[in-house]
């Protein structure tokens, strides 16, 4: 027999949230960071206007960002800093750069959307992003899922009326 509650549900290794309401946001957001236990790449699934964007904007404010501005829909990805994260360390204890010269205090924002090509993802640079041990967040990862290790969480969106159902595996 499944467990179904208002806000979430666990059903074998998938979480499912229910949201209602915008104001059940942050909670749906909490569950997804201590869903993830540990895993830094998100893959976000779902129509468009589904929430994608208002849902990652909140998870980043979670891990400390400040200002998350808009969806990077014509850049392809934005760079945020979230100062409450703790730089990543060397092996000798200190903190360390990333590949793209950044503390350990950077989240990305991939909006793949307007992607014509895969070569287009090459052009970006997705590597030093994706492998830099930082949060990364990607909207229509169909484009390059491919490309991403098995260590990723996927996050689907339905829209059911005014409900959002959130699927976490």
């Amino acid at each position: 027999m499944q467990h179904f509650c208002h806000l979430c549900s666990i059903k074998s290794k998938m979480k499912v949230i229910s949201l209602k309401n915008i104001t059940e946001l942050p909670s749906a957001a909490e569950s997804i960071l201590k869903y993830a236990q540990g895993k830094k790449i998100f893959c976000f699934y779902g129509e468009l206007g589904a929430g994608k964007t208002t849902l990652i904007k909140e998870i980043c404010k979670q891990l400390g960002v400040i200002d998350t501005g808009s969806s990077p829909t014509y850049s392809i990805i934005n760079e945020y800093e979230a100062p409450l994260l703790s730089p990543q360390k060397g092996e000798d204890g200190l903190p360390s750069s990333s590949p793209m010269g950044r503390l350990g205090g950077a989240l990305y924002h991939f909006d793949l959307y307007r992607l014509k090509s895969e070569s287009e993802i090459y052009d970006i640079g997705y590597e030093d992003y994706i492998f830099s041990g930082n949060y990364c967040f990607i909207e229509w990862p169909e484009k390059m899922e491919h490309l991403l290790s098995e260590k990723y969480v996927k996050v689907k969106i339905n829209v059911d009326g005014e409900e959002r159902n959130i699927s976490i595996s």
